[in-house]
Order: structure tokens, then sequence, then C-alpha cells
């Protein structure tokens, strides 16, 4: 099983220091079911990516057991070598143990500093599917894409097996990273390969410190790693609201504590909604969905008789239907929700006539010769009374540390905007369109460099 994890941070090499393990040499840990080697597929001042490799000792797995305890093939012959589960989280822990204490003598100054984080895990044993991964890192702060692996690609009808394909990018402390998957590993796998006791209950409440007691699936996370023993759960919440200075079940009954900030993509959301409210849109495209980010949202919004999500991969519109759950919605909420693939590039028909469009972080990732084209689909083809856009503020760059000195927040991004270049665009677009133009920040309004988000909001103008 395989677990890579990369940073961008310059010099990315720093990445070894923070992890205690060099880049230019491959290391092995023995650990109780293996095997684990690290190694560094790239280590350069760009890029550098460590990889954890378990190789696991199915033998040592049963060495013990007794010949009467399970299915005797069974405890040979199984997934547990393959795909990322408990096994991999407690060879994590082991390997990078200084790592997830946030211990670092050579660059003690890293340690607190939020760095660009990508992690990728080709094989994770994901019981509850990609909506369950979602579910769990999200409200951490990352951007999750979670595939699922089909049983059999030459047998699509079978269907998806219940290993996906995750990748997580995120700007994290890496001691807070590190502690996330060793937390999610084994909550996600849900089939702890080794005894669970009271001891159980400190892991995770020290790995969980800061994040734990805010997360909403906090009952979900605890019954998981704590192998669904109800007095050992019911501790750890006791615990974590103890430690709240709350009761448990004020604790169970909050979504969320004050001190949690709200993240940067909540914001935006919540500018969005706010924005076609204020419109009384009630059909509504979001174009360049993605995995759906906005959809769950707009669906939830009884005042949105229909929502459309379109986006030109195909993958992407399957992972926003997992997400979206859309095989176990009632009939009447299922019907409001069409997911369509389409390039916002070109002319599409099936656009026309509604009330607002949203291009929530879309227009960056596009090549700016292709601006032109995307503008003539939106505002003249699908021309709906209401526009939406949401890019990234350049100049609010400067206040990442860990982003490199003219960087961009994705490597995907073709170019990112000051506010001056955003207006002129717009209000360009709406001159030559037909619409009215105006501008909203979303964020923290820095009274230097401007929100980190900034929103347009088109308007058609109606003709006299």
């Amino acid at each position: 099983m395989l677990l890579t994890l990369s940073t961008t941070h310059r010099p990315a090499t720093d990445l070894g220091f923070l992890l205690h393990k060099n880049p230019a040499r491959a290391q092995q840990v023995e650990v109780s079911t293996g095997t684990a080697h690290v190694f560094y597929p790239e280590a350069t001042d760009e890029r550098c990516t460590v990889a954890l490799l378990l190789e696991v000792d199915p033998i040592a797995l049963v060495r013990g057991k007794g010949d009467g305890e399970g299915f005797a093939l069974g405890q040979y012959v199984n997934d547990r070598p393959y795909a990322a589960s408990s096994l991999l989280a407690v060879a994590l822990g082991k390997v990078f143990a200084s790592a997830r204490r946030g211990v670092s003598k050579e660059r003690p100054d890293l340690v607190d500093t939020p760095l660009p984080l990508e992690v990728h895990l080709p094989a994770l044993s994901c019981r509850g599917g990609a909506a369950l991964a979602e579910r769990f890192f999200a409200p951490l702060g990352w951007a999750v894409q979670a595939t699922a692996v089909p049983l059999d690609e030459q047998f699509p009808e079978w269907g998806a097996s219940r290993y996906v394909d995750l990748r997580l990018t995120g700007t994290h402390r890496l001691a807070d990273a590190v502690n996330h998957l060793y937390v999610g590993l084994p909550v996600l796998d849900d089939a702890k390969h080794y005894w669970v006791s009271t001891d159980e209950i400190d892991k995770l409440l020290r790995a969980g410190g800061g994040w734990l007691a805010a997360h909403p699936e906090r009952e979900l996370i605890a019954a998981r790693y704590l192998a669904h023993q109800g007095r050992l759960a019911g501790a750890a919440i006791a615990r974590l609201a103890e430690a709240d200075d709350a009761d448990p079940e004020v604790l169970d009954d909050a979504p969320e504590v004050p001190e949690r900030p709200t993240s940067l993509a909540q914001l935006r959301q919540g500018a969005v909604l706010a924005a076609l409210r204020s419109a009384g849109a009630h059909r509504v495209l979001d174009l360049g969905c993605g995995n759906g980010a906005l959809l769950p949202a707009l669906l939830a919004e009884p005042a949105f008789t229909e929502v459309v999500g379109v986006d030109v991969s195909a993958r992407a519109l399957e992972v926003a239907a997992r997400r979206l759950r859309l095989d176990q919605l009632p009939e009447r909420q299922r019907a409001r929700i069409t997911l369509l693939q389409g390039a916002l590039t070109y002319t599409d028909a099936r656009l026309a006539g509604y009330d607002a469009a949203v291009l929530m972080e879309v227009v960056e990732h596009l090549d700016p010769d292709r601006l032109p084209a995307l503008e003539h689909a939106v505002f003249t083809a699908a021309a709906p009374s209401t526009v939406l856009v949401t890019t990234p503020n350049v100049e609010h760059n400067v206040r990442y540390p860990a982003l490199a000195a003219g960087g961009m927040r994705h490597r995907d991004h073709r170019f990112e905007w000051t506010r001056a270049e955003f207006t002129d665009w717009a209000q360009g677009v709406a001159g030559r369109r037909g619409y009215a133009v105006r501008f909203l920040g979303v964020g923290p309004d820095d009274p230097e460099v401007g929100p980190p988000t900034q929103l347009a909001v088109f308007t058609r103008e109606v003709a006299a």
C-alpha cells in the first residue's frame, strides 16, 4: 500500500527536515505487520514528494491467532497488503512520529507554518465510498478528489468497489496533515487490525487535538476509530466536551464550535448563495461545477427549483453524483438536479433560459485566449439574468507565507488577476454583452491588499 505527500513550498526539500527523513537515501523501518519503506520520487527546490510504501507480511497478520478464528483462507487471502487501512496508519505514526508531534530541530520555524500540500492514496479502503472521504477531509480544509475504483473495469455494470483513489490538496501545518491521515485511514477503513482498548481514546484525542471537537462527523469518527465500542466512544465524546468546557449533549448538537474559523471556501459559497437569493433566482446553472462542491448547498435551498451542474470532465461529474448521492435522493429532490457534460467555451442550447449562472473559481483555469469564447457562450448564448463570477485576488497572495513569491494558489491556474485587472475584464464584458456589474469582496478585507477572493455580480439590462 502506498501514500505520497508532496509540497511546493520553497525550498521544497525542507520537507525532509520536517519529516526527519533524508531525501538523498531510501530508508526502511520495521513495523509489526511488515516493512515500511520511505523514499523520495522527486526532491527539488520547486517540488518535493515523499513516498511511504508499506510492504505487509500476510503471515505476520495472523500469526498467533489460532486456527479457530474466522475463515482460515480469508486470513491469508485478503486486501490488507494492498489497500490503505489502519495498517498504513500505524506505519505512518511510527515512521513520521516526530512530524506528528511537530518537532524539527533543523527547521523549527516551519513547524507552525502552513505549507501547500498534496496527498495521494491510490488505493484506500473506504467503507462509505467517496462521499464519506469527502465528509471526513473537507471540513478539515482539504480539497478532496475521491474517485471510486470499479469492481472490474471490464464489467462497469458491476458498479464501484469500496476502494477509492484519493487526492487531497490544501495548505496545512505538516503535523496537522499527518494527524488527519493518522486518524482518517482507520476511520474510513472501519476495520482496525488490532485490539482496541481505553488507550485508543488517548491516541484519538492527541491526534485530533484542535480539530476533532469541531468536526461535524466527530461521533462517527469516534465510533469507527474505537471499533464501535460504545463505551469507549462515549468516553471520548465526553472528554472532548470536558476539554471544550461544554456538556456532552451540547457538543453532540453543536454543528461547529465558535472558535473554529470559517474557511474561505465556506465564505465563498455563502457569498454566492446570498447573491443568488438577492437576485430572486429559481433556476440556477453551476458552470464548471467540477466535483460538485457547490451543488449540495444549492440543492439545500428550496427556492432553487432547478439546479444544473455543468463540467467538461465526465469523471468530475461522476464524483459530483456520488457526493450528491443521486441514487438515494427522494424522487422530488432528484428531479431538481441535473448534471451535464459540456465545455463552457462552446455555445450550448441546453443552457439558455436560466435565471442565474455561477462560475465559482472557474475563469482562472482557462487560457486567457479562451476567455472571449467563454464570454460569448455564457453572456450572449446562454444569457441568464444574473451571472456570478468569483476568482482569486492575486494581490492577497502575499498574505500566504507558504506560497512562493509570484506563485499561484493552484498549479492548474493559468492566471490570477489583481482587483484592477478583474474590474477591467468584468466591466468590458458587461459593456459588450448588455449587463451591469458590481463587485464584492469575499473573506477578510485586508486594508493593503484587499480580500482573498473577488466576486462580480452581473445583471442583464432590460431594454427600454
